[in-house]
């Protein structure tokens, strides 16, 4: 199988700041305490994924799945290790990303197509079907700033999903929007994976990620654990939710609930 995506021993820190103001930054100086600290968002990931396949991207809140897919989109680049992308890649890693809130629905196609690599012909070509996918017909020539959520998400699917990538990334757009649009989202992915392209998706979903994917991969503290059947990657999630609400219930400090 040709490899479309290749991340090897790759490392990520942030540095969660405890003071914004100066005034705080010296109450906490005073104190002792520290103004920052380093959280490791990946460490030491390694994976390798081929041609054609989907994969679902599976853990809970901050275990790091968000930050491997920035990592592959190119939007971040890793502190250690490195990350090689085959083709051309498209999708979505936030809501409305890559939409300029001044523009209109119609500049914003010409704007975002070519952001994801379209040239001008392919734009033109395939206009009327991102507008018809995307159901925003009425609202085309109106500034995107006055969209509702679920109208950015379905007009940057609807780019995106249209751009003949290599490899498509999607994180929790699809939990925006109503079922009869996620449905139509569902059904272009499936068109997308017959075509063979390679595809990363991140949702909470497990049992749509199941039926979607052929291959799971659940991470934890920025971490892989698991790599292998979808749904086993989503029972091994279950049982961090279930472990995590029991942590939170026990009132462990630092818990979310």
């Amino acid at each position: 199988m040709t490899p479309s995506i290749v991340i090897d021993s790759v490392t990520k820190d942030f540095t969660l700041r405890h003071a914004r103001s100066i005034k705080e930054m010296s109450v906490r100086a005073l104190r002792g305490q520290r103004l920052s600290d380093r959280f490791r968002a990946l460490d030491d990931v390694s994976l390798t994924l081929h041609q054609g396949e989907t994969v679902a991207l599976m853990g809970l809140n901050g275990s790091g799945k968000s930050t491997l897919l920035k990592l592959i989109s190119g939007v971040m680049r890793p502190d250690s290790g490195s990350v090689l992308v085959r083709g051309r890649i498209a999708g979505l890693i936030d809501v409305g990303a890559g939409l300029h809130p001044e523009l209109t629905g119609r500049e914003n196609v010409h704007l975002n197509g070519a952001i994801l690599g379209m040239s001008q012909k392919e734009i033109a070509r395939r206009f009327d079907e991102i507008v018809e996918f995307s159901g925003v017909e009425r609202f085309l020539d109106d500034q995107v700033k006055f969209y509702s959520s679920g109208m950015f998400m379905r007009l940057a699917f609807s780019i995106a999903a249209h751009t003949e990538p290599d490899v498509f990334l999607i994180d929790e757009v699809l939990a925006v929007g109503d079922p009869p649009f996620r449905e139509k989202c569902i059904g272009r992915i499936r068109e997308l994976r017959g075509e063979g392209r390679t595809m990363v998706v991140v949702a909470h979903d497990i049992q749509m990620l199941t039926g979607l994917c052929d291959r799971g991969i659940t991470m934890r503290q920025g971490r892989v654990i698991f790599d292998g059947p979808t749904a086993e990657a989503g029972r091994l999630v279950r049982e961090d939710r279930m472990a995590r609400r029991a942590a939170a219930v026990a009132g462990e400090p630092g818990t979310p609930p």
